[in-house]
């Protein structure tokens, strides 16, 4: 049995709830897009500059975004044309996430491998 259907003790049968979060949130390009969007609102451009994805892709990891209500789109019909993007209360929830694993990154990341002891 895999982790992602293995039975939780308090939850009875189903994914794990870690397993589904990460589902949702653990594409490449979608950790990139919600960890530059914590910064505040950017405009498509700025994030495919800051982010380095192609338009395809940003342009496809923000839809899924929107959908799954982590950011919100809005547009400016005003010459030139902009759109601009912005996290959610449900996005911006995840900042102390991110803050977490840069803590754990910087602990663990650049400790160098671990040496293992004999028993």
């Amino acid at each position: 049995m895999d982790m992602a259907t293995q039975e939780s003790r308090d939850d009875g049968p189903g994914p794990c709830s870690v397993i589904t979060s990460i589902e949702q949130i653990g594409s490449q390009w979608r950790l990139v897009v919600l960890h530059d969007l914590q910064d505040g609102e950017k405009r498509f451009n700025e994030l495919k500059r800051s982010t380095g994805a192609s338009s395809r892709t940003l342009s496809r990891v923000l839809d899924d975004l929107q959908e799954m209500n982590f950011v919100t789109r809005r547009m400016e019909e005003d010459a030139p044309v902009a759109t601009y993007y912005e996290l959610t209360e449900k996005g911006a929830s995840l900042e102390p996430v991110f803050d977490e694993i840069d803590c754990w990154a910087e602990e663990w990341l650049d400790a160098g491998p671990v040496e293992a002891t004999a028993d």
